[in-house]
């Protein structure tokens, strides 16, 4: 896996080392991370796996626990590297005789099932790519996707095959759809699309946003997208040091995102380590799911440390190897205590699809900022810059460090060459999260810059109220969008799932927010428009709120200032 400067991992160290440099104005407060000591001896991601498998191979990769595995009706039980050198080897052959090779994409409807890595393994040493479909997505949004991506191949789960077969017809693709087991078919005539690249430039998958303003985009990501991850989590340090004497990393996430395929897969690869994929989070199975797998850190949704807190405190809650959690979105008010209860610290992080490990913050030094809502310090590979009319609060523009500031970042949106110009205007890429920079360097997560409310000169961060509703025992749901106020501008209008009274609920929230982000209307609804990953959709509900907006109960006459 070390080589000399020649080897591939020598010319990514020196390309790494060229990263250096950046305008000290634009990275104030940039915290300087160690060069990392693991580098992938490969330009792909099926090379990483396979330097891992040849260096490991009687290491555990990938671990099915028994509950999955009923679940899913698949073995439990591990696959060792080496094991799985050879099962992907083996499936590569039959991919490569059927016709498959680079330029081709093949659609992956898997859920978290092992099989997923399997396969991207053994397409992307043909140099073909993937397409992971979220098992959520239903008929327009599938044929969309099929039509998008110009798909090859689709491999299914065989509950969903008929579905996607359909949905392929509608969108007048001609592929088959095969289980995972299933011997690969010929690929439709003309499949090989995606541009011709070679090595780390080469295409390795399309991940598909969730569309919350519009159609989802197709984001490319390239092998180097998958590399810089794996080693920029190996090289993180701190309290979220990997170590490469057998790390376990468990995660309830979707394997189709980019977290737990892109950081979580990689930084296991990278270490020698396994990866435990639940296929989602069961909060009352949680603890001992944790302590049987072995699990030595791992991966969180916000909303995971909320429905944990919340429930009985029992003796498996710190009985667990666990030395960190990685995630994002933590309750600030909860973050503390629950560290306290449960035993390890939780890295609170900032990255998105787009970007990937090309600009990614987190707060993983041992002074970090517990309970504010801090994702710490840019590292010195990251130039960051904020846009706004504060010059310590706004939209946070990134770019990678040196000469390439598009390294480690998506390649561009699938057939939207417009919206790739518009997020890279300026020669930075614009991110559409409104963040707060402290006087230490610290950064914090406001809102996105589409869901804040500017209510008589007051920035109001929707998701903030909403976290704070959702404190409220009655309240199920909550979804919070401005509404034009002839006086203020902006009102603030809470759409809720909730048996309770909106006058009750307003004046609750006078103790718990400052008067100003109380919501000045409340409507009571039976659902709120969410997307295929269970985002609420922003537009949708805005478009809601000023529907509903006549016959909300309006409140605007309770939210006076509080006299000290």
């Amino acid at each position: 896996m070390y080589r000399d400067p020649r080897s591939a991992r020598g010319r990514r160290a020196a390309a790494y080392r060229e990263q250096a440099g950046g305008s000290a104005e634009l990275r104030r407060g940039v915290r300087q991370h160690p060069v990392a000591a693991v580098r992938f001896d490969a330009d792909t991601v099926y090379g990483a796996f396979e330097g891992a498998a040849r260096r490991w191979p009687d290491r555990a990769m990938l671990c099915t626990l028994p509950g999955v595995a009923e679940i899913y009706d698949i073995p439990a039980g591990e696959l060792t590297y080496g094991a799985a050198l050879a099962e992907v080897g083996a499936l590569a052959a039959r991919f490569a005789d059927a016709g498959y090779g680079a330029g081709m994409r093949v659609g992956l409807l898997l859920e978290n099932r092992p099989v997923f890595f399997v396969i991207w393994l053994a397409l992307n040493k043909l140099g073909a790519s993937v397409v992971p479909i979220n098992p959520d997505l239903r008929a327009a949004e599938l044929e969309y996707l099929i039509a998008h991506a110009e798909l090859a191949l689709i491999i299914s789960i065989p509950t969903r095959m008929e579905e996607l077969g359909a949905a392929a017809g509608e969108a007048g693709v001609d592929l088959a759809v095969i289980p995972p087991e299933g011997m690969p078919p010929r690929p439709r005539a003309g499949a090989a699309v995606a541009e011709a690249r070679t090595g780390e430039a080469r295409e390795a998958a399309i991940l598909y946003t969730s569309g919350t303003t519009g159609r989802p985009k197709g984001c490319v990501l390239p092998n180097t997208y998958f590399l810089m991850a794996g080693e920029w989590y190996a090289a993180l340090g701190g309290i979220a040091t990997l170590r490469q004497d057998g790390e376990r990393m468990i995660t309830p996430l979707p394997i189709f995102h980019m977290n737990a395929m892109a950081y979580s897969f990689m930084a296991m690869v990278a270490v020698g380590g396994c990866l435990i994929a639940l296929d989602r989070f069961h909060p009352r199975q949680w603890c001992s799911d944790v302590a049987a797998s072995g699990a030595t850190c791992l991966h969180y949704l916000g909303v995971m440390p909320s429905m944990l807190m919340g429930l009985p405190e029992g003796p498996h809650d710190s009985a667990h190897a666990v030395r960190f959690g990685f995630g994002a979105g933590v309750d600030p008010k909860l973050q503390e205590a629950f560290e306290t209860r449960f035993g390890f610290p939780l890295v609170e992080a900032w990255a998105m699809t787009e970007t990937g490990a090309g600009a990614v913050i987190a707060a993983a030094s041992e002074d970090r900022l517990v309970g504010q809502a801090s994702i710490g310090a840019p590292g010195s590979e990251v130039e960051v810059r904020l846009e706004g009319d504060s010059p310590d609060q706004g939209e946070l523009l990134v770019r990678h460090a040196g000469r390439d500031p598009r390294r480690g970042f998506f390649s561009h949106y699938e057939k939207d060459a417009e919206a790739t110009a518009q997020a890279w205007a300026g020669g930075w890429f614009h991110t559409g999260d409104i963040v707060r920079r402290g006087a230490d360097g610290n950064y914090f997560f406001v809102d996105r810059k589409k869901n804040v409310i500017r209510r008589s000169g007051e920035n109001i961060a929707a998701v903030e109220v909403e976290s704070i509703l959702m404190r409220h025992p009655a309240v199920r749901a909550a979804g919070v969008a401005a509404v034009p106020d002839e006086m203020r501008g902006d009102e603030v209008f809470a759409c809720l799932v909730a048996d309770a009274d909106a006058e009750e609920i307003a004046r609750w929230c006078l103790g718990q927010m400052a008067y100003y982000k109380v919501p000045g209307y409340i409507a009571f609804v039976d659902a709120l428009p969410l997307t295929p990953t269970q985002k609420i959709q922003r537009a949708a509900l805005k478009a809601l709120a000023a529907e509903l907006l006549p016959q909300a109960a309006d409140l605007r006459h309770l939210k006076k200032r509080q006299v000290a």
